[in-house]
């Protein structure tokens, strides 16, 4: 066990506390988001990090499969490529999403996807993506997925490499 340093403030790297109180330093696979240096991108660019990883590009490939005005979770998207789970799909989508039809990969509750439920909405407005109207105690009165409608199952498709 890493011990705690005496000033947690000025300690480098991220820390966390573990279940007993005590400061463990979390590796950067653990989801640390920070700006890259110069010579960082640089390096990896030549490295050929241009390329997206194979489990990117297949939740791309899937996103893309989905029809105008339906909708899949992440947690079905994950299912459907039998790898992964709705956070991994989530982080791709986050990450690399923005050239596909993001807006039909969405939360299992239906939410809108906070930041972008107006984006969002347009598109399920402009594609007819089936809507519940939002109670009038709710937040911004932002409508939600009616999923029960317009969750696709992936019918249709032949989904196996």
């Amino acid at each position: 066990m890493i011990e705690p340093p005496l000033d947690p403030k000025r300690a480098r790297g991220h820390r966390s506390r573990d279940t007993w109180g005590t400061f463990a330093r979390l590796s950067a696979g653990c989801g640390r988001m920070s700006r890259m240096s110069r010579e960082s991108r640089e390096r990896e660019a030549d490295d050929g990090a241009d390329e997206l990883p194979e489990y990117a590009e297949r939740v791309l490939e899937v996103a893309e499969l989905i029809p105008s005005g339906r909708v899949m979770t992440y947690g079905d998207v994950a299912e459907w490529l039998e790898q992964g789970g709705p956070r991994q799909v989530g982080r791709v989508m986050a990450l690399y999403g923005g050239a596909v039809p993001w807006w039909r990969v969405v939360r299992a509750d239906g939410v809108l996807l906070p930041g972008n439920e107006l984006s969002a909405l347009e598109h399920y407005r402009e594609e007819g993506t089936p809507l519940r109207q939002a109670a009038c105690s709710s937040e911004g009165h932002v409508p939600r997925i009616d999923m029960a409608r317009a969750r696709w199952d992936g019918s249709g498709h032949d989904h196996t490499r």
